[in-house]
């Protein structure tokens, strides 16, 4: 994608704004894919109907999923808001997306050990994690020294989807591993510290101005940092950043062809096995919903339809044979 200067305007209002880095790459994502739709029509020309037009397009065209839909809406919705200066009508009329949501691919635990098996042993931690403490690939990327507790055995995840905090279970087997870990990575701060213009790990925009000093401190620092230095795109400086969740993506990609697993697995499979093993393993739902961080208990719901529809619940006639 072509940056445009308005693209880039946007980007640093939102960086401005302290909106993580995630979110700015998707708004943009879609505000290009909406100018274009237009053929390049400037978005303070257009309004409502242009944007029901794209939502239109987006479903009847393309067969999006209402995930992608409701992406695509809050992107423009933002757009109009806060940099165009002209909301849109609350009540759009547009076909949303009724397409089903696809259930969710389950590894078995055989599958599962043999896909850590094949995972390189520099992110064989982090993938550990995904499955052991059920987390999302980008809560394990932003989990930080102090947010390990050995002493309850638990791991606290600040500011997951939708913005909630909460507290999941740690094996007792990763304890070793992630105290070696955090050997490492005090290792690297002290060389960090060195650099004459390192300005610390990132913070967020209200720890940062909370917590003075924190960023050169080891509670601070991410369990799995980025080798690198890098420039923060937000203040220009000097920092360490996390490991790069792509590289993740690929090594779970790869592992899953060696190990000749016929399913499209990735990060995200881990938690979902997570889930229904845990389950499978007699955990009541409400736990379950808990340790995922889910706020409706129908997200959850989704893992006992899985295991309603194996062999769990219902007798083959076959066996009966």
């Amino acid at each position: 994608m072509k940056k445009s200067p308005f693209l880039t305007y946007i980007a640093e209002f939102m960086y401005q704004r302290h909106y993580a880095k995630k979110t700015i790459e998707n708004y943009i994502h879609w505000i290009y894919r909406y100018i274009c739709f237009h053929q390049k029509r400037h978005p303070a020309q257009m309004g409502d109907n242009e944007v029901e037009q794209f939502l239109n397009h987006l479903v009847i065209k393309l067969d999006s999923a209402p995930s992608t839909q409701a992406s695509a809406l809050n992107a423009l919705v933002f757009l109009y808001k806060d940099i165009v200066g002209k909301p849109l009508n609350i009540k759009l009329n547009f076909v949303k997306s009724s397409r089903q949501p696809k259930l969710p691919v389950v590894l078995t635990i055989e599958e599962v050990k043999t896909l850590l098996a094949y995972i390189n042993a520099k992110n064989k931690l982090l993938v550990s994690l995904l499955y052991g403490s059920g987390l999302r690939l980008m809560e394990a990327v932003r989990l930080r020294v102090k947010d390990i507790d050995f002493e309850f055995s638990c791991l606290k995840i600040w500011h997951g989807k939708g913005g909630k905090n909460r507290v999941v279970t740690l094996a007792p087997e990763l304890h070793q591993a992630l105290r070696s870990q955090i050997v490492l990575v005090e290792q690297y701060l002290h060389s960090d510290i060195a650099h004459p213009e390192y300005a610390g790990v990132y913070l967020p925009n209200r720890l940062r101005i909370k917590y003075q000093g924190a960023s050169r401190t080891l509670p601070w620092q991410y369990v799995f940092p980025s080798v690198r230095l890098s420039v923060d795109p937000e203040s220009k400086l000097i920092r360490k950043h996390h490991c790069d969740e792509t590289s993740i993506q690929r090594n779970v990609r790869n592992a899953a062809m060696k190990a000749r697993i016929k399913k499209h697995v990735t990060p995200h499979t881990l938690r979902h096995s997570f889930a229904t093993h845990l389950l499978q393993s007699g955990a009541d739902i409400r736990t379950v919903q808990a340790q995922l961080g889910h706020a409706d208990l129908r997200t959850t719901q989704i893992y006992t339809h899985i295991l309603q529809q194996g062999g769990n619940s219902v007798v083959s006639p076959l066996s009966r044979l």
